[in-house]
């Protein structure tokens, strides 16, 4: 049999022994907490890394689009701008500069009168556009001749590249516009324009000093170019032909 003193002796040590597994069971429980919240801290960061990861993405994503829709904007301004410029000159040449209105040339291009007016607010812009752009062009060509020697060839060469300019760069159309519109023109900031443009070509071909017939030749020459696009009514008549043959006289009269 168990005494007292073994009895109570065995209970004291049951009982340390409980609060040691108690305490146990705390330090384990405080230890499995903190590993807990240190996973979760750990989840936390990842999460919130992941978050401002995806967030700058997003960023990025965005300017790129903006930026690309800017470009797409501009690419599409100047695609309508040249459309109106193009609807316009055709009907500008089919039923007169006068004739046309702003609300025909919007109706045409299948767009509101607001629309139109974002690129042009009048017709005389629409019209001073299209020299103002042929005589950037011009005036290229103008600076480039002199700086040449001014010689029978150098003249020829001239007529050359501004019957190229004139049909590569559809500028024909422009001037088969201006002799519709002759009386239109003629006071006209466009009409106005072009003349000074024609006037500084003409002086580069001609010389004072030479007999008078010569002089009046060689601006001819300039008209001949011009002339390919009005003068030869028939409509089967390609315009590669029509600037091989104003090409040709035009050289004939310079030469």
């Amino acid at each position: 049999m168990t005494g007292p003193d073994e009895t109570t002796t065995e209970g004291a040590q049951s009982l340390r022994d409980l609060r040691l597994a108690g305490r146990e069971a705390i330090r384990q429980a405080r230890e499995a907490g903190r590993e807990r919240a240190r996973h979760t801290r750990e989840e936390l960061r990842q999460v919130v890394q992941e978050v401002r990861d995806a967030e700058r993405e997003a960023a990025r994503v965005l300017r790129d689009a903006q930026r690309e829709a800017r470009d797409a904007g501009r690419i599409g301004e100047a695609d309508t701008r040249s459309r109106i410029q193009d609807i316009a000159l055709d009907l500008f040449t089919e039923q007169g500069y006068e004739a046309t209105s702003l609300r025909e040339i919007a109706e045409r291009l299948g767009v509101t009168k607001a629309a139109l007016y974002y690129h042009f607010r009048t017709k005389d812009d629409i019209i001073a556009s299209l020299v103002e752009d042929c005589g950037v062009k011009i005036e290229e060509l103008i600076a480039w001749a002199q700086e040449q020697p001014r010689t029978l060839e150098t003249r020829l060469e001239f007529l050359r590249r501004y019957s190229a300019l004139l049909f590569e760069g559809g500028h024909y159309r422009l001037m088969r516009c201006l002799e519709r519109n002759q009386p239109a023109m003629h006071q006209h900031k466009a009409g106005i324009m072009m003349r000074r443009h024609v006037l500084r070509m003409l002086d580069l071909l001609s010389n004072r000093e030479e007999p008078l017939a010569d002089q009046i030749r060689r601006s001819l020459a300039i008209f001949a170019l011009h002339s390919a696009t009005f003068t030869v009514r028939d409509p089967e008549v390609p315009d590669d032909e029509r600037r091989a043959a104003s090409l040709e006289v035009a050289l004939d009269l310079v030469r």
